[in-house]
């Protein structure tokens, strides 16, 4: 069975939605409250999308809430940035948290209240040791870990040396305070694991009024608990960690019981989700920025013009599941094409464009024509393009000394311009270098609006552009950033793609474009489609592509 066929089988049984109603028919709880937590260190990326499609809509299915909560825990990594970009993400893709926006450092006073009760119930203790004496004496999958030697110390001496840890007394990294579980455990999560840890960084929200911070796994439990969470969704990666979410609530007293339920993650081909990977393609300048179109960042994909239904409906069909798979990276484009060819009206742009002279068109004489917006949707309207002597055609669209099955131009070729009419190349143009610069053609004026009245058939239709009002811009065509489909994540930068990107500088477009608005989709007649960019500017647009008409992994998985 094929990734994408169990993901359709996925996609019908949803074991998180029926856990939620089975919890609902049996009256565990009156009304659902999920949580979506990131942490404001880096941008959101397709993987989160899954999470955040789930967490929202589940609360919103069933008639709950999702909370939105930052785990605001390490203030060396965090920055306003993400944070504005992380509330930018969600709203994008649909969703709204309404008044219920939380971080972990609205709850670090009761944390460390609760972080006391542990060390008074004998369950917490303050260690001395280094973090590399931590970790080689945390033992191996195989091997048990050794107790530290301060595992007995005093509650009065914990209790003292806590309190001066959060005064500030001590540098980074001089004491930890741990949980006092079970060094022998068979779940290294459980072995005297971290609960704070001194850090004397100014956090975004608290400033420098605290000099300890709470551990993720300590913080995020008991945030739950304080919020009411009663289906805490979380990735596959934490399984391991369900142990210790509860025995910290089975510990304290906590005001709720949350219970944590793990789903698979998302994995994509020709793509790393990894947060490390991500900043270093940016922090080593392999791509412009978190919201360069290559990046599978929320924000990058936005730019690159994938609409968020599209990215809704590829969550909702890849579906939820318990083991890891990867999702073929043809899925993902399917669903942002299946949504553009709905939505995206129709326009002509030539990428590469060469020269046409209709030598047996009146010199000084053009004509409007009539296009449709949209074949599928008469509502759309129509528009009037121009048409004259000179235009522009697809370089790729000419041959001089065709292959047999060539249909487009070519020497004694008669072809249909779209909307237009009948052309013949009667003569080849070229440089003193031997390119070929312009085409010599004739029209059939009988021909108009693309039918012959003699009933004789072309084989091929050419999208084009008048000379005359054709608006020049600039086209940025986007491919896999990564040449295998399984890029190494360790030595991510061999696998980068040299042609991820290409720019076209002499790009001609009908100038109707010229009226193009951001976030706005457009299909550019059998090239694909097209978004425009944030740099564009009245002078010089710029367009980015989407996704092309054809499947784009197909052909870098044959090579082609």
């Amino acid at each position: 069975m094929t990734v994408s066929d169990t993901a359709v089988l996925e996609a019908g049984r949803d074991f998180i939605r029926d856990i939620i109603q089975a919890d609902l028919d049996a009256k565990r709880h009156t009304k659902i409250v999920t949580r979506f937590p990131p942490e404001p260190n880096g941008y959101l990326h397709i993987g989160h999308a899954k999470s955040i499609c789930l967490n929202f809509g589940v609360a919103e299915e069933f008639g709950g809430r999702c909370n939105l909560r930052f785990d605001d825990t390490n203030p060396t990594r965090e920055e306003q940035e993400y944070i504005d970009s992380i509330k930018r993400d969600v709203h994008w893709l649909g969703f709204d948290w309404g008044e219920h926006l939380y971080h972990a450092s609205d709850y670090f006073e009761q944390l460390y209240a609760w972080a006391e009760h542990l060390i008074r119930t004998g369950k917490a203790y303050v260690d001395d040791q280094s973090p590399e004496e931590m970790r080689a004496t945390r033992g191996t999958l195989t091997e048990a870990g050794t107790n530290s030697p301060y595992r007995e110390r005093s509650v009065e001496e914990s209790l003292d040396l806590f309190r001066r840890m959060r005064a500030g007394e001590f540098p980074n990294g001089a004491r930890v305070l741990r949980a006092k579980i079970d060094m022998a455990s068979g779940n290294i999560n459980l072995r005297d694991p971290v609960l704070y840890r001194i850090l004397h960084a100014s956090h975004p929200r608290t400033g420098t009024a605290w000099s300890i911070y709470p551990s993720y796994d300590f913080a995020h439990g008991q945030s739950d608990a304080i919020e009411g969470i009663t289906h805490s969704i979380c990735t596959l990666e934490f399984e391991d960690h369900r142990p210790l979410y509860e025995w910290f609530l089975d510990n304290l007293p906590v005001p709720s019981r949350p219970h944590q339920y793990e789903f698979a993650r998302l994995n994509l081909t020709y793509t790393l989700l990894s947060k490390r990977v991500l900043t270093e393609l940016v922090r080593g300048g392999h791509v412009n920025g978190w919201d360069d179109p290559r990046m599978p960042t929320l924000a990058g994909v936005r730019r690159r013009g994938v609409p968020p239904a599209a990215l809704r409906d590829f969550v909702k069909r890849i579906g939820v599941a318990k083991a890891n798979s990867v999702v073929d990276a043809g899925m993902l484009e399917h669903a942002i094409r299946e949504n553009l060819n709905k939505t995206a009206q129709r326009r002509m742009a030539v990428l590469r464009p060469l020269k046409v002279t209709i030598e047996n068109y009146p010199e000084g004489k053009s004509e409007e024509l009539e296009a449709v917006n949209h074949p599928d949707d008469p509502a759309a309207g129509t528009r009037r393009i121009r048409f004259g002597r000179e235009l522009y055609v697809e370089r790729d669209d000419f041959m001089e000394n065709p292959p047999k099955k060539f249909f487009r131009l070519s020497p004694g070729a008669e072809v249909r311009l779209r909307y237009a009419y009948f052309i013949t190349c009667r003569e080849v143009i070229k440089d003193n270098a031997g390119e070929v610069i312009e085409l010599r053609c004739t029209y059939d004026p009988a021909t108009r609006g693309g039918n012959a009245p003699d009933g004789r058939k072309v084989k091929a239709t050419l999208h084009w552009v008048a000379a005359s009002d054709a608006m020049s811009a600039e086209l940025r065509l986007y491919n896999p950033l990564f040449t295998r489909p399984d890029p190494n994540a360790g030595n991510f930068a061999a696998d980068i793609n040299p042609n991820s990107l290409e720019i076209l500088t002499e790009a001609k477009l009908e100038p109707s474009l010229s009226e193009a608005k951001l976030g706005e989709p457009v299909q550019f007649e059998r090239q694909g489609y097209f978004s425009l960019d944030p740099d564009s500017t009245a002078e010089r647009p710029v367009f980015n592509r989407t996704v092309g008409l054809r499947d784009t992994w197909a052909k870098v998985s044959a090579g082609g």
